[in-house]
């Protein structure tokens, strides 16, 4: 595996529990990346997508793992 979009069609091949496992260590992985995120956070850059998401488990749109 040493294409994007090789690991990008593995990644979509993987169970909820091991794309859970992936997220946690990519997280660990990519600490810039989550300085970023946690900055976005804070100063609600992710709220859109927090009210999207949550709007489409409430039509049944989404999934709740």
């Amino acid at each position: 595996m040493s294409t994007v979009p090789e690991i990008e069609a593995a990644v979509r091949k993987l169970s909820p529990a091991e794309l859970m496992e992936f997220s946690a260590w990519f997280w660990e992985f990519c600490p810039d990346t989550r300085d970023r995120m946690e900055e976005y956070a804070r100063g609600g850059r992710l709220d859109p997508l927090d009210e999207e998401a949550l709007q489409d488990l409430d039509e049944g749109q989404g999934e709740n793992l």
